[in-house]
């Protein structure tokens, strides 16, 4: 079973992860990405895997699918709480999110 790479901006593979400390809740990143990001019980917005599972791990990251890369994105600019953070995969550096150079 091969790893897929998705690719984002500039054809470069991007992965996200949330800062639950920093979440508000508000849900706006599920609206935009449910297929990534879902709220739990606790409410907080958590990644989820390629298999659609919750990855509640303190700083878990999931790939961005080619297809939603604008809508992840969206939910980065949009998040009231500011975590969602997106970076490439290659260099680790953040394109999107509070941390973006």
């Amino acid at each position: 079973m091969g790893v897929q790479q998705e690719t984002g901006v500039g054809g470069e593979a991007l992965e996200v992860w949330i800062d639950q400390d920093l979440c508000t809740g508000d849900g706006i990143c599920a609206q935009y990405a449910p297929e990534v990001f879902e709220l739990d019980i606790d409410g907080l917005a958590y990644v989820k895997s390629e298999q659609d599972e919750l990855l509640q791990a303190k700083g878990a990251v999931t790939p961005v699918p080619l297809p939603l890369v604008v809508d992840v994105v969206d939910s980065a600019r949009e998040c009231p709480g500011d975590c969602i953070h997106v970076r490439r995969v290659s260099d680790g550096v953040e394109v999107y999110g509070p941390d973006a150079e």
